[in-house]
């Protein structure tokens, strides 16, 4: 383009976001998009990845902002595309990860026609977006789009939705300054909360303290070890948005996933303190279970919720109280024997932590075949463990192609159900396409096996022949090896513990997109 030429709208706004450090596009565009995708064309700092489907472009969003602690952008066509992308960025609002979802538009002149593709992206999107604006002309692209880059870490980080009519990105934007805005960061301690919160503290009998976000970082991590040692039982969320672990970290419990077990576990405490995160509930309502999972007689405090950096509310307590400055240790370094025989969840587990080398990412999708790996694995080297957030399935593979795109140093583990993984199983596509460091093991036992269990404790009934159909994906059976061999990534499927270990170390020492089907017991 030539130095005195205007640069369109489009061209304006991804070169605002490439200024204020974007460095990645998930993109799965359409016809109104099309000026964004040349605009990304000229725009060298950005990486442009195509996605085959819009939830593995917002998915792949949200693992990349949580592995670089930085939006990526996505191109989503139409309010149809944004509701395609919906529910993994209902994942990454649960998992407060900032991200930028450039939705096109029709032009403005051609939205009185009522086109087939038109909608109301504003009403779609506004209940998953922290912030929203449309861009109602192109002088306005630049400035728009530094504050959706700002607004997108919060203070409560989240996904911004930006609307881009065709004719905004089309037009000349008629102005060549750099516009700018800076992040507002999570809040920090509340000096009058922390000391309520130690008084409380010295004279609570069984105290505990629920911790997400920042907390499960390296840094929080040692100052929730120091309440540890100060006679405080530290507790995660269920699911987190990325947890720091393995050996030598310092390992929170975790929330434990049904009510009643939950209310049985937490019911000796008599003061819970809550820091980045909200009070417990339930993730269903359940016929004479509580929803709110809290003892009664259990006083809760919140320190400050997801819009605050939990790793200072932790240390700010921790000095209140004089906390020992060293905590309470992690776990040793503990390798297990070679699994043998018929293939289980706890041989996978046991050869992840036998094999997965330090500093890898795990995306988990896993559903009920994850939990023995996340258990496992406690005792391997250190890693960092993403979570479903939002409890909505469809998740790892996206999340796996987020996380190698902005961490391409580092070992990608993706855990899928085989259920879970063919909502998203395009993500294989684009590790393949892009040749992402990427092993995914899917666990195929041929059934919603989470559903299964369900379907008791809801007390639905005994499920007839149309209930178990619905509950059964085996008829026909997916082959995973032929489906991820057809996208392009190398496959091959283990039924021992012997054939898993083996495939599990030769892609841990190898480069590469590559998929382990693990065929599991149902």
């Amino acid at each position: 383009m030539d130095s005195d030429e205007a640069r369109t709208g489009a061209q304006t706004l991804v070169s605002t976001l490439a200024d204020h450090g974007v460095t990645a596009c998930f993109a799965n565009p359409g016809t109104s998009e099309m000026h964004l995708v040349t605009a990304l064309d000229g725009e060298a700092r950005i990486r442009s990845v195509l996605c085959l489907f819009e939830g593995v472009a917002t998915g792949a969003a949200d693992g990349f902002a949580r592995v670089t602690g930085q939006p990526a952008m996505t191109l989503l066509h139409l309010g149809p595309g944004y509701l395609n992308g919906g529910a993994n960025i209902h994942n990454a609002r649960r998992a407060c990860s900032p991200m930028i979802n450039v939705i096109g538009d029709h032009a403005i002149s051609h939205q009185q026609y009522d086109a087939p593709l038109a909608s109301d992206i504003a009403g779609l999107a506004g209940p998953n977006s922290t912030w929203m604006k449309t861009v109602c002309s192109a002088a306005s692209a630049g400035e728009l789009a530094a504050e959706a880059y700002a607004e997108s870490f919060g203070p409560e980080p989240g996904p911004v939705s930006l609307i881009l009519p065709a004719d905004s990105a089309w037009l000349p934007a008629e102005t060549r300054e750099i516009a700018r805005a800076e992040p507002k960061p999570r809040l920090g301690p509340n000096a009058d909360r922390i000391e309520t919160a130690a008084h409380k503290l010295a004279a609570a009998r069984a105290p505990c303290i629920l911790v997400n976000g920042t907390a499960l970082t390296p840094g929080g991590l040692k100052h929730a070890a120091r309440l540890k040692a100060a006679g405080i039982r530290v507790i995660t969320d269920t699911f987190v948005p990325t947890q720091r672990r393995g050996a030598g970290v310092f390992a929170p419990d975790r929330m434990q996933y049904f009510a009643q077990p939950a209310i049985g576990d937490l019911e000796a405490h008599d003061l819970m303190l809550i820091a980045g995160t909200k009070p417990p509930v339930a993730f269903f309502a359940y016929p004479d279970a509580p929803s709110l999972l809290v003892p009664e007689g259990c006083e809760t405090l919140e320190l400050g919720g997801p819009d605050h950096d939990s790793a200072k509310l932790l240390a700010a307590l921790a000095d209140a109280i004089n906390a020992p400055l060293e905590g309470a240790a992690g776990p040793e370094h503990r390798r297990p024997d070679l699994p043998k025989g018929e293939l289980t969840p706890g041989h996978v587990a046991d050869s992840m932590a036998r094999h997965m080398p330090e500093n890898a990412l795990v995306a988990d999708d896993g559903v009920t075949g994850s939990l023995a790996c996340f258990l496992a694995t406690m005792n391997a080297a250190p890693h960092d463990w993403m979570m479903l957030t939002g409890g909505s399935i469809g998740i790892g593979l996206p999340l796996a192609v987020g996380a190698a795109v902005g961490a391409p140093e580092r070992k990608v583990v993706c855990l899928s159900g085989d259920g879970a993984g063919m909502y998203t199983n395009q993500g294989l596509w684009t590790m393949a396409r892009e040749g992402l460091d990427v092993t995914t093991v899917v666990f195929v036992n041929h059934a919603y096996r989470i559903l299964n269990i369900e379907l008791y404790r809801t007390g639905a009934g005994q499920p007839g022949p149309a209930a178990k159909s619905m509950l059964n994906i085996g008829e026909p059976e997916i082959d995973w090896v032929k489906l991820s061999e057809s996208m392009g990534v190398p496959a091959q499927a283990c039924a021992t513990g012997e054939a898993f270990d083996a495939a599990f170390e030769a892609a841990m020492s190898a480069k590469g997109p590559r998929l382990i089907a693990a065929i599991v017991p149902g």
